[in-house]
């Protein structure tokens, strides 16, 4: 069993600055309390190929993470695979980037998230939580990109 979830966000700044800030996953524990540690790997400019390797709090319990960015297309699409072996993964997601009149930036997050073993009898309450939390996670991230990018 696999399915979605996606929020979206309106932040004020604009589109380059926010893809910028958005393209390096070292920024994400500034929106995404479960995220206790991040690196990039190779240090450097985020391209396609590059991995980001986290280690997570979910339900209690900590695990390893490791995305790899699949796709940029600046300033409006970034994508990733999640490539660790867990029992839930992302097996797609990203973000949507639109430029909005008067220099904001529309942003759509997703990730496709899938069970594997025991994972797929846990992927509907993983679903069910992150859906639940949605809107908090978009507000989260407008909150932290306005913060650290600062307004022209």
């Amino acid at each position: 069993m696999s399915g979605q979830f996606e929020a979206t966000t309106e932040i004020e700044r604009p589109v380059e600055d926010v893809f910028a800030y958005l393209a390096d996953g070292r920024n994400d524990p500034q929106f995404s309390p479960r995220v206790l540690r991040i690196d990039r790997i190779p240090d450097g400019p985020t391209t396609v190929g590059t991995v980001f390797r986290s280690t997570v709090k979910d339900a209690g319990m900590k695990s390893a993470r490791e995305f790899r960015v699949t796709a940029l297309d600046a300033p409006t699409r970034i994508r990733w695979a999640e490539v660790s072996k867990n029992s839930v993964t992302a097996r797609e997601g990203g973000y949507d980037l639109e430029p909005l009149p008067g220099g904001g930036t529309r942003v759509r997050i997703f990730n496709v998230l899938e069970g594997h073993g025991l994972g797929k009898l846990l992927v509907g309450l993983a679903l069910a939580a992150v859906r639940k939390d949605a809107d908090a996670f978009g507000a989260r991230i407008k909150a932290a990109a306005e913060a650290a990018i600062p307004p022209r």
